[in-house]
């Protein structure tokens, strides 16, 4: 049975629709190194050093600007201690904690991809 215009159109729509949400969700989590930022912070707060030696292949510049795009997205929240030597830790919002569903999932995706590693 053959789908009228509207029809068509609806249906056009929402598959728009749900690639507008995959978009949004690339756009704030697709940045190089920027899913293994959230994975670390998933164990809790952490330290920037910690969050370098847990990613060597990052540099120090990287890792601080996505750092801040996920601070700016509210998916993690940043806390400056004004102390000698200074120092800042890092942890997720609940908008961030909103994501171990999807990381615990990836990261099942990945174990199983490599069983032939």
């Amino acid at each position: 049975m053959a789908l009228s215009q509207t029809e068509q159109a609806q249906k056009s729509a929402m598959a728009r629709a749900d690639i507008c949400f995959v978009e949004v969700a690339l756009e704030t989590l697709g940045g190089k190194w920027t899913i293994l930022l959230v994975h670390e912070l998933m164990d809790g707060t952490r330290r920037f050093g910690e969050l370098r030696r847990a990613i060597p292949e990052a540099s120090a510049k990287m890792l601080t600007m996505r750092l801040r795009e996920l601070e700016t997205a509210g998916i993690v929240e940043r806390h400056a201690f004004a102390e000698m030597p200074p120092h800042v830790e890092y942890r997720l919002t609940a908008k961030g904690e909103a994501l171990r569903s999807a990381i615990e999932e990836l990261r099942q995706w990945g174990v199983r991809f490599c069983q032939g590693c």
